[in-house]
């Protein structure tokens, strides 16, 4: 099967299609005929050798932690797929390939397509569990900073669902995406503290930070200290005595519950860029920008 594999580290120009092994489903695994595969900052981390601590990839190595398409092979004791479903999930191979295995994986309902529903598994989980670890609850004030971006515009949703109210900063460029989440808008930079107290006169109760923008000072500040405040992105975080989250807690079922709410429409995702598999390079760099203006994914 023809994927994309890196056998050094380096810039985006390291990725290349290359013929490789087709993947073997194992026990519990199914293995996919991939539709769509998403493209997160992860694998440009990754990829540019930027995880510290971490042991450089087995080469020659396939990015890509989400992936959603047909069935076409079963494991032993893989349950919850038969051949021909369509399925999202988290790979267990790398997803930028023809082919690829996964585990924790949710049926994909007729009408939602496959790039749609690409978009969710990394992004819902970190959005779920960051707002389980936040103790969000009805009637409380959250803000997220980041709330257009993939993390950011579903943690606002799942809040806004819960009953919470919702203040989401994002570029001036994205206020009105984040006012459609249903979210208060309002952007970064100076003047963030008095911007944010005005929406919300009596305080906020919590704060997700999926930016790494440098905010947690100003949230520190209105939060009056350190409690409630969690990053999934600003490495700063330990010096300010503040929870950075980025242990996955990989579930089907959560993973199944929001992709029937996105085919509902009772949920909203952002696709920025899709090209074909053979351009996953570019697909790096719009990544690696930093702007991406949604997720990227990428079609074999």
């Amino acid at each position: 099967m023809q994927a994309i594999v890196f056998t050094e580290l380096g810039g985006p120009q390291v990725l290349h299609l290359a013929e490789v092994p087709a993947p073997e489903p194992g026990p519990g695994q199914v293995r996919v005929r991939v539709e769509a595969a998403a493209v997160n900052g992860w694998d440009v981390k990754v990829r540019a050798a930027q995880v510290p601590g971490m042991s450089p990839p087995r080469f020659p190595s396939v990015p890509g932690l989400e992936v959603a398409g047909v069935v076409d092979a079963l494991g032993p004791d893989a349950n919850g797929a038969a051949v021909g479903d369509r399925v999202v999930g988290f790979a267990d191979t790398g997803g930028y390939a023809e082919l690829a295995l996964t585990s924790v994986f949710a049926t994909v309902p007729p009408g939602l397509a496959p790039t749609d529903a690409v978009t969710l598994p990394v992004a819902a989980e970190a959005a779920t569990r960051v707002l389980r670890e936040l103790d969000v609850r009805r009637d409380e004030t959250l803000l997220v900073h980041g709330a257009s971006g993939s993390v950011g515009e579903l943690a606002v949703q799942l809040a806004v669902r819960a009953g919470a109210r919702v203040i989401g900063t994002a570029s001036r460029a994205r206020q009105d995406r984040v006012t459609a989440l249903g979210a208060s808008a309002t952007t970064y930079g100076p003047g963030l503290v008095d911007r944010v107290r005005e929406l919300a006169p009596g305080g906020v109760d919590a704060v997700l930070d999926a930016s790494g923008a440098g905010v947690l000072p100003d949230s520190v500040t209105l939060r009056g200290g350190t409690d409630r405040i969690v990053t999934i992105a600003d490495p700063a975080a330990s010096g300010l005595g503040i929870p950075f989250s980025s242990t996955a807690r990989r579930d089907a079922g959560e993973l199944a519950r929001v992709v029937r709410a996105l085919a509902r429409h009772e949920l909203t995702t952002t696709v920025g860029h899709l090209l074909p598999l053979a351009e996953a390079a570019r697909a790096h760099e719009l990544v690696g920008g930093g702007h991406p203006g949604g997720k990227v994914v990428l079609v074999p």
